[in-house]
């Protein structure tokens, strides 16, 4: 969001003098962040930095070019490392929309709740929910027509929590006008996928129908396409979103666990129809 933009940073360098400067961020690599002398010049007899605590305040003020009605401003800080001195990843950031007209601000704080909400939501549904479902489907049959009911409804709420994972997406791109191209188009994809699997079930044939084998095939493969990619969306949106390493050992050990149950369940299941000398279908 920051590309494109004037920064003020202040710092203390390694002789613990104050340091302020303005700078252009044309972009996101360290050649790319220059001294800045364009629209934003900071007045400098008006600019201090001092330590107090543990903390660096800044102050200063800035000369427009031309008259300013509405200003958009991010802060942004930052806990530098002890030895290197370097500014680490923001720890935490504001942006406000300041009215210089009328002397008035308003705040939005850095969407974390709604960030988090969107990640659980889209492991629940989109990572837990319908791949549960589709096991229920293919190893539970035994138990009809229980295993009908437990895989609509456990699909129905696999939807409606994916269906909420990209609203809070839509919502969060909204607040932060992120570059996540390749995140948003494979969510969307996988909505797709999961309103066509809704419009299936309201479409589906009886099983005596002549089309009812083609239903099952673009049921069965338009449902591994969606879990396969939603797989790779959640990564993806992990490692986009900087989430940490705590969801990305989460997320693997319930992939792993999903993985590993289905591979029992399937060997167990080709065993079983080998023993009754069936040849076990295409999975």
């Amino acid at each position: 969001m920051m590309i494109g933009s004037s920064a003020i940073v202040g710092w203390i360098d390694k002789e613990d003098r104050a340091k302020i400067k303005q700078y252009y961020l044309r972009g996101q690599t360290s050649t790319e962040v220059i001294v800045d002398e364009g629209e934003l010049l900071v007045n400098k007899p008006s600019s201090s930095v001092f330590l107090y605590g543990e903390n660096i305040y800044l102050a200063f003020q800035l000369n427009f070019s031309a008259p300013v009605k509405e200003k958009s401003l991010l802060f942004a800080s930052s806990s530098a490392t002890l030895n290197q001195y370097y500014l680490t990843q923001h720890d935490d950031k504001a942006s406000i929309s300041f009215d210089f007209s009328a002397g008035t601000t308003v705040t939005a704080s850095y969407p974390h709740e709604l960030k988090r909400n969107h990640g659980a939501l889209a492991i629940f549904g989109w990572g837990v929910l319908t791949p549960v479902g589709a096991i229920v489907a293919r190893y539970c049959r035994q138990w009809d027509p229980l295993w009908f009911y437990l895989h609509v409804i456990i699909q129905f709420g696999g939807f409606l929590t994916g269906f909420a994972c990209v609203m809070a997406g839509i919502a969060l791109h909204n607040r932060l006008h992120s570059n996540v191209t390749m995140h948003r188009g494979l969510g969307i994809s996988i909505l797709v996928l999961g309103v066509l699997q809704v419009i299936a079930f309201f479409l589906r044939p009886d099983k005596g129908s002549k089309i009812r084998k083609y239903w099952n095939w673009q049921h069965h493969w338009t449902g591994r396409l969606a879990f396969f990619l939603a797989a790779i969306n959640i990564a993806l949106g992990i490692q986009v979103g900087e989430a940490g390493n705590s969801w990305k050992v989460g997320y693997g050990i319930i992939l792993s666990c999903i993985l590993i149950a289905v591979a029992l369940l399937e060997t167990i299941r080709w065993l079983k129809l080998s023993q009754k000398n069936v040849e076990p279908p295409a999975f």
